[in-house]
């Protein structure tokens, strides 16, 4: 219907195609100003005519051809072109579209490549609630993309290289043991490496020494890269309990250490489009044209570093995947690394750069307050989601301590709750991590949505044997809660396109409260299960495309429903 819309009005307006009027589009503030409204300021310099003007004109135009476009009305006000569509028709449209295969969602990316760079925790670290970020935002985008048809290859590069293993190293051997590495695991390689710091502020020998068993990695010395790949099984054993609670997998672990090797050719290749320069030993891209500083490539003992293997790696899944694109969800305080990063692929002449992506986002705080490793305020990933599912776990027998599963429901929604409140504003705002507000089931929380979702099942379980016979009567949803909740859904379509053009989940979120709220007005506002038959199988048809999707949009920011809560 906004096609068909677009496409009469593009025929009015000289120059101006409908592919440019579609994005325009927007449902207005009050349902009574219409169900789409048209601001005409955009078109007053290329008609030459005043915005007010333009709407009238085309309400007068489409006032002619009312039938065809399935309009009941349309009114031009103050430059705005304000439409109603016959709501039967659009009833029956919404909801035989969504009830479609994928939700009538077109495959737009079918036979394209999606990288996707996030999670990447650094080994010998713990799983911060840092590294919980990327991991939430990196699998919310890669299931919008997979929705629409794409294929994303899920990729975690791992900090798993560096000269910060060179110390780590230097420390074991001085202050730990196996056994006390076995034991504690990552704790104690946290430990040595803090002491190791502390130690060489007053003992440089310290420094020298790390370095060393650094050169020794580099060179592939058997017990230096044992000791290495130890630290490295340990690690994942962690972030493995983090992955399984989350519901995340990845298809590639190659962190940093899969690339050093390939710097030597990306060296040669350099030198030979002259883009090395010399700088006190070290070898740099120049970017003080682009007002960047340089691009470090090899440092002054010829060792790589941070830029050298991910312009090595970006080369490589170029090659591997031919990627349209290639997207890094990183920390904001990285933008101008990738910058670099980005630049260098350019001036190499690739001119695919214009597909690697860096998404940042903001930092985390808890109730207000910054987290630091330096100062110990800081909170561990596995931590914070076992805490939300031990509260929710509370909250359940307080509110219904007969439900079934308990513990699974728990999880489903304690999980749900972290994962909602980190995506539902702008990824690239900070956020404050308070419970009271995670955990709410009022408001724009995920606990509400998936409440939202049990209540729309438990009507469908209370008939089961209510078939839906095709045959609905949508003039019966035509009434103000019904329509509304109708209007709310049929913005999914849109929304998952949005999202994945904005890298930005948390349009899905914001759907999802605005279909929440719909739905629990149209259950307050509408009977039901007592209603005639007619009347109760159009509302039951409602209920199920609602719900269903619910569960579909939750999905795709990696959270589960419960049948019950």
């Amino acid at each position: 219907m906004k096609d068909l819309l677009c496409t009469m009005i593009a025929g009015e307006m000289p120059g101006i195609g409908s592919q440019e009027i579609l994005p325009l589009l927007e449902v207005p503030p009050e349902k009574e100003m219409g169900d789409l409204a048209l601001p005409c300021f955009s078109f007053a310099k290329i008609l030459r005519k005043n915005p007010k003007m333009i709407a009238e004109e085309l309400a007068a135009k489409i006032e002619t051809r009312k039938a065809e476009l399935e309009i009941e009305n349309v009114h031009a006000v103050n430059g705005y072109l304000n439409i109603c569509f016959i709501r039967k028709k659009y009833a029956e449209k919404v909801m035989i579209t969504l009830s479609q295969e994928n939700h009538g969602i077109e495959n737009t990316g079918d036979g394209k490549v999606i990288c996707m760079d996030y999670s990447s925790p650094n080994i010998a670290k713990n799983f911060h609630v840092g590294h919980l970020r990327t991991t939430i935002i990196g699998n919310s985008l890669y299931k919008i993309y997979k929705k629409l048809g794409y294929t994303v290859v899920r990729i975690n590069h791992l900090g798993d290289w560096g000269t910060q293993f060179g110390k780590l190293i230097a420390a074991y051997l001085k202050w730990s043991s196996k056994e006390l590495v076995e034991e504690k695991g990552i704790d104690e390689l946290l430990r040595i490496y803090i002491k190791f710091n502390t130690e060489s502020k007053n003992d440089e020998s310290l420094i020298e020494e790390a370095r060393q068993w650094f050169v020794r990695m580099e060179h592939n010395d058997e017990r230096a890269l044992e000791i290495w790949n130890w630290f490295k099984e340990i690690s994942m054993a962690e972030f493995s309990r983090v992955y399984e609670l989350l519901g995340i997998s990845f298809d590639s672990y190659t962190g940093e250490s899969f690339y050093r090797n390939k710097v030597p050719a990306l060296v040669e290749e350099l030198n030979e489009k002259h883009l090395l320069s010399d700088s006190q030993g070290a070898k740099i891209i120049d970017l003080s044209q682009y007002d960047m500083p340089p691009c470090l490539i090899l440092k002054n003992d010829g060792g790589s570093i941070y830029h050298s293997r991910d312009i090595a790696a970006v080369l490589y899944r170029k090659q591997k995947y031919d990627f349209e694109k290639c997207l890094y969800v990183t920390g904001l305080e990285q933008s101008l690394h990738f910058k670099q990063v980005f630049k260098a692929i350019e001036l190499m002449g690739y001119d695919w750069y214009e597909g690697l992506q860096h998404i940042p986002y903001g930092l985390v705080s808890l109730d207000g307050q910054k987290l630091s490793t330096r100062t110990g305020n800081i909170i561990y990933a596995e931590d914070i989601l076992n805490e939300s599912i031990q509260r929710a776990y509370k909250l359940i027998n307080e509110k219904n301590p007969s439900l079934q599963n308990k513990e699974a429901v728990a999880q489903q929604v304690g999980i749900g709750a972290v994962i909602f409140h980190d995506l539902f504003n702008q990824r690239i705002k900070n956020i404050d991590f308070i419970w009271d507000d995670v955990l709410n089931f009022e408001g724009s929380t995920g606990s509400y949505v998936q409440y939202t979702y049990a209540r729309a099942k438990s009507i469908l379980r209370k008939c089961p044997h209510e078939e839906v016979s095709g045959d609905i009567d949508y003039s019966i949803l035509t009434e103000d809660s019904s329509y509304e909740l109708i209007k709310a859904v049929s913005e999914y379509r849109s929304a998952v396109t949005e999202a994945a053009e904005r890298y930005e989940p948390c349009v899905i979120a914001r759907f999802l409260i605005k279909v929440s709220s719909r739905f629990n007005k149209f259950y307050h506002d509408c009977s039901i299960l007592q209603a005639d038959p007619k009347v109760k199988e159009a509302r039951l048809a409602l209920v199920d495309l609602t719900q269903n999707v619910l569960r579909d949009a939750c999905g795709l920011l990696g959270m589960e429903c419960p049948e019950e809560m």
